[in-house]
């Protein structure tokens, strides 16, 4: 990896990246790449890759991917999505969403195997993550901000970025007035199943608007599938409590769930093993934030914008952001770089938020909601011109070319 040498406008030289899911690599590789020495810390005792679900890897996130030349690696460790077909619990058609012209496609990443990959990329640019390093609090002095840990060390260096995730210990240090994260109605499950017994589904990704829940599956050419059950409950469900319950009975209830739609539901979840059960917790977004940054204090990722699971952007914006904020530190002056790092970034994410808002209110919907979101997507979607929603995939960046001050291309 070509490392730029120097900065060109920027004062920040050292970064303390807090939390090692999918920003704080990111960020790490951009910060490198930049010029900037990094180091990431994360609270699990260990890499943490048999955390969560599923995920989408959108082309935008792959264009994110590219800049700091991970792309390949990411392609490798997931299965192309060549479409994504929208049904009702009877089996009608809604709506499929192909490829758009000129793009790449989806792509499908188990979340163990987008970690995974982003480790191993970081362990060969030579990067350090400082594992067992839950942060505590941050005191800032005027050459730089020192980071304080659970353990009692400390770390010091020019910036300190928070990609810890959608329960930020930073965000609530630059903000304690920040709101929470806010439930969107559902619970995520996922599983793998060795032989479906079912045809593939030609890298089409089929996902049904369920009587009680929204199921979702696609099957490879080997005859292996992978599926996803976003489940309506009352109140937020975390990891934990989902893994009390125990695997066979979230089986059991995602079973019943599913009975009775027009979908293979019933035989995937037959078919997969309760030890291999994947929990996601509770599906949750971000409302907008007052402000993403405080003196040498910045977030980025989920702990800044975190659209649910529903809008396919999660993992790539969080890329796109934690590359775009090592660009502007790497050209501007911290105060200056951090303004200008929010102003290009806010639109676009919002933007992205309150899209997939609508996504999740529709999942989680009521026997007459349902009734009226079945007969009235149909038309909605025929009215839709796919080319519409190309702002959101078309988002490639220039890693080298320098940071200017106009933000007009943002969203």
């Amino acid at each position: 990896m070509e490392t730029t040498t120097g900065t060109k406008g920027g004062t920040v030289r050292s970064a303390l990246v807090i939390g090692g899911g999918i920003a704080g690599p990111v960020a790490a590789m951009a910060l490198q790449r930049a010029g900037i020495e990094a180091t990431i810390f994360e609270a699990y005792e260990g890499p943490a890759e048999a955390v969560g679900g599923g995920m989408g890897i959108a082309p935008n996130g792959l264009q994110a991917f590219d800049a700091i030349g991970t792309g390949e690696a990411i392609r490798a460790a997931s299965t192309p999505m060549h479409a994504i077909v929208l049904q009702s619990w009877n089996g009608k058609r809604l709506a499929e969403f192909a490829t758009l012209p000129g793009l790449p496609p989806q792509r499908f990443v188990l979340r163990a195997e987008l970690f995974g990959a982003l480790r191993r990329a970081t362990e060969e640019r030579g990067l350090t993550t400082v594992y067992g390093k839950r942060l505590t609090g941050a005191a800032e002095g005027p050459d730089g901000v020192t980071a304080e840990f659970a353990d009692g060390t400390t770390a010091t260096a020019d910036v300190l970025i928070g990609a810890d995730g959608i329960r930020s210990t930073v965000r609530r240090l630059i903000d304690p007035a920040a709101p929470e994260p806010r439930f969107a109605g559902t619970a995520g499950f996922g599983g793998l199943v060795g032989p479906t017994g079912l045809a593939p589904t030609e890298g089409v990704m089929h996902m049904a608007f369920g009587k009680r829940c929204f199921f979702g599956w696609q099957v490879f050419d080997d005859g292996t599938g992978v599926w996803f059950v976003n489940l309506p409950v009352p109140g937020p469900l975390p990891v934990a409590e989902q893994r009390a319950g125990g695997a066979e009975h979230w089986l059991a209830r995602l079973r019943e769930a599913c009975a009775g739609d027009a979908t293979p539901a019933e035989q995937m979840l037959a078919a997969t093993d309760p030890a291999t059960l994947l929990f996601a917790g509770s599906t949750e977004n971000m409302p907008c934030l007052d402000r993403w940054s405080r003196g040498r204090l910045v977030i980025t990722g989920d702990a800044a914008h975190a659209p649910s699971s529903s809008s396919g952007q999660g993992a790539s914006l969080a890329a796109e952001s934690a590359v775009q904020l090592a660009r502007c530190l790497r050209d501007l002056p911290l105060p200056q770089a951090l303004a200008h790092y929010e102003a290009l970034r806010r639109p676009r994410v919002e933007r992205i938020i309150k899209a997939t808002a609508r996504t999740n209110a529709r999942k989680a919907a009521g026997p007459v909601a349902r009734v009226l979101r079945d007969a009235l997507l149909p038309p909605m979607f025929k009215l839709m011109k796919p080319e519409k929603s190309a702002w959101q995939y078309r988002y490639p960046i220039d890693f080298d070319a320098p940071v200017t001050r106009d933000v007009s291309t943002a969203a």
